[in-house]
């Protein structure tokens, strides 16, 4: 979470400053690459971080008012399809960062790869925050602690 914060912060630092010295007259070109590096790094973090607070991709509004093994065919069945496209993520994006290797952004020359490495990194990291929550949610059920605060007629067994 607090690289997430950093990466947001730099974007809106570099977007406040990129407007700055336009209109003063003197622009920096070298603040559009930055904004952009730290838009994409901070948007695949924070990707990664709300899988794993549990804040992201998952049909919580459905399953939380569940109970028992249909809960957890649901939940379980939710989580292979977010391991399974965070799979995607690392492999192809993989792919793609290695490609970028060879093509750089003008004027400063830096490799796209710069942009795009976050891609692979973010799709290990859901990988692995998914893995964790299936393994606890399959040891000790998917229902957390606001779960407990529905009535008993809103549950559906």
């Amino acid at each position: 979470m607090i690289l997430c914060g950093v990466c947001i912060g730099g974007f809106t630092l570099c977007v406040f400053l990129d407007v700055l010295t336009r209109t003063i007259g003197h622009p920096w070109l070298w603040l559009q690459q930055a904004t952009t590096a730290f838009f994409a790094w901070g948007v695949f973090i924070g990707m990664a971080a709300a899988i794993r607070r549990h804040d992201h991709i998952y049909l919580a509004e459905i399953t939380k008012r569940m109970m028992g093994p249909r809960r957890t065919a649901i939940e379980t069945l939710n989580r292979l399809v977010v391991l399974g496209v965070a799979g995607f993520m690392a492999w192809f994006g993989w792919k793609n960062a290695m490609l970028d290797l060879g093509s750089y952004r003008m004027p400063w020359l830096i490799p796209l790869t710069v942009y795009t490495a976050i891609v692979p990194i973010s799709g290990v990291l859901i990988m692995l925050f998914t893995i964790e929550q299936m393994i606890n949610g399959l040891g000790h059920g998917y229902e957390g602690p606001e779960d407990t605060k529905l009535d008993a007629g809103q549950l559906v067994e």
